[in-house]
């Protein structure tokens, strides 16, 4: 049976270079792969997943109006980067096309913004994933990092803003919780 699998981390977790892997294994064996990355995340480039050890591969992109069940694709599965951009039915549609139509589904995103608060996206996948797993990071103090901090161009910590505000390591550091409510 086929699952809708959400793996969440803070930043710098590794996320995309997991998915990049996941699809080159799929793609060893003969089978095709369908990816997907936020059209909002443009730090590299549009329709480019990357990851920061080099990785990169082109691939579709989804917005909010995109309909995952409107498009299914004849694949061995379907791998969606910056899952947190996703909405309540788009995280619905790829549950109905892993449970309905035997399409395993791997999302990868971060579950919560600079201010400790659930992206929707993150929100419903927690709550409809049939197999949830942390990616593990640390904390610059040396503890597993769960939260994710927005700085400044000085490195000064940004309590206040939009939640969605692309960028990478220039603009986002991943902390553990004591960290995060210290700084």
């Amino acid at each position: 049976m086929a699952k809708l699998y959400f793996r969440y981390s803070a930043m710098n977790a590794g996320k995309s270079t997991a998915l990049l892997q996941v699809a080159h294994n799929y793609e060893e064996q003969g089978q095709q792969v369908k990816l997907y990355t936020a059209v909002i995340d443009d730090r590299y480039g549009v329709g480019l997943i990357t990851s920061r050890l080099g990785p990169q591969r082109q691939v579709d992109t989804f917005d909010g109006g995109t309909n995952f069940l409107a498009s299914a694709p004849k694949v061995s599965c379907v791998l969606v980067d910056e899952a947190q951009f996703l909405t309540k039915e788009q995280v619905q549609q790829l549950h109905q096309l892993a449970q309905v139509k035997g399409v395993p589904v791997i999302c990868y995103g971060l579950r919560s913004d600079f201010r400790g608060d659930p992206f929707p996206g993150s929100a419903y996948l927690l709550a409809l994933a049939d197999d949830i797993e942390e990616i593990k990071n640390i904390c610059t103090c040396g503890k597993k990092a769960t939260m994710n901090v927005r700085v400044d161009e000085a490195g000064r910590r940004i309590r206040e803003g939009e939640q969605v505000s692309i960028g990478g390591n220039e603009s986002y550091r991943q902390a553990c919780g004591r960290c995060f409510y210290a700084q």
